[in-house]
């Protein structure tokens, strides 16, 4: 019997080899669309007209932030797999819960031990196993992450996120910024981090910068409406609000003060 499958995942490699595994270990799956962000995926399923699906693999981390964020604005009724190259904190939160993850690079064994716990499920599992994923999601919303271990030069260091006045990225390398000068490569995209730093105390100013509200020095307003930030600590380059996220910034600076 065919089933539909949908798949959320942005790396265009990563869904190439999932469809082609797919094709190996569950002929009878047809795949319905792949979709690449949060603001598709949940475009997708507000349409009536989109084909449901009987399955979804969910990537944790797309471009435009963490997939939890579609549960925001949609309800998904299929059972999800989600799959990850790597987040310990999220799997924690799975294995506690007994949510079904498949970490990447998948190959045909898991994908295939997956695929048939599924096929298991009768219809009250399936309806329990919709409420242990929510109730995982809205848990590991709550909880940020307040401390990341760093790889600096032959040591593994805890980093607390209250020593932290900035995160840039560069060249693909995201890096933290210490108020005391210090400099550490992080392991994670600013999208990855934008949703597990907490809201009321890091701003995501740009594409380049998260910024600490504690390391705001002063403001100065830019061309074209915009502002130029001057933090406590010294920059690699100069911090723009665009004119569209100035009043979100000022909304967020002033929550706390």
């Amino acid at each position: 019997m065919q089933k539909n499958v949908l798949i959320i995942e942005d790396e265009t490699a990563a869904a190439v080899n999932l469809k082609a595994i797919l094709r190996k270990v569950a002929p009878t799956f047809n795949v319905l669309t792949v979709l690449e962000s949060i603001e598709e995926s949940v475009e997708y399923f507000e349409d009536e007209t989109s084909p449901q699906p009987d399955l979804v693999f969910m990537d944790i981390h797309l471009a435009d932030g963490e997939s939890f964020r579609i549960f925001d604005k949609i309800d998904i009724t299929a059972p999800i797999i989600f799959t990850t190259a790597y987040d310990e904190y999220a799997l924690r939160a799975f294995k506690v819960n007994s949510i079904d993850y498949i970490l990447k690079p998948i190959n045909a064994e898991e994908l295939g031990r997956a695929i048939e716990k599924f096929e298991r499920l009768g219809s009250g599992e399936r309806s329990e196993y919709r409420s242990r994923v929510n109730t995982m999601v809205a848990s590991t919303k709550r909880e940020n992450q307040r401390t990341f271990l760093i790889h600096y030069k032959d040591k593994i260091i805890p980093l607390s996120i209250d020593d932290i006045a900035f995160f840039y990225t560069s060249n693909d390398r995201v890096s933290a910024y210490t108020y005391d000068g210090g400099c550490y490569q992080i392991d994670r995209t600013l999208e990855m981090l934008q949703t597990a730093l907490p809201e009321e105390e890091f701003f995501r100013a740009n594409r380049q910068f998260i910024i600490a509200r504690r390391a705001v020095k002063d403001i100065a307003v830019w061309f074209g409406s915009r502002l130029s930030l001057n933090l406590t600590v010294a920059l690699p380059e100069k911090i723009i609000i665009s004119k569209a996220r100035v009043p979100e910034f000022k909304q967020w600076l002033m929550a706390k003060a």
